[in-house]
């Protein structure tokens, strides 16, 4: 995995280095807890370490980002620039 997107009170923050499957265990352990702060990075280029508020009713979007997404081969795309789509 690239990155893991996150989007919290309409802004956009990122974390490196982690599992998907860790950063869920992590922000769900902290709901039970009530609250919990969340540490990601803030900014493109020169990051920037900012600490996201979690508690219940809190709007949180985790976002994975794959190291490359698999784009169709050639004779998979339709002239109409789409793919075709599995059963």
């Amino acid at each position: 995995m690239k990155r893991i997107d996150i989007y919290y009170g309409g802004d956009h923050y990122s974390v490196g280095g982690r599992r998907l499957e860790d950063l869920r265990d992590e922000v769900e352990a902290g709901l039970a807890g009530g609250v919990h702060w969340l540490e990601v990075n803030d900014g493109e280029g020169m990051m920037r370490t900012a600490h996201l508020l979690v508690t219940p009713g809190v709007p949180l979007a985790i976002v994975p980002i794959p190291e490359e997404s698999p784009s169709p081969a050639a004779d998979e795309i339709w002239a109409d620039g789409g793919a075709p789509v599995a059963d």
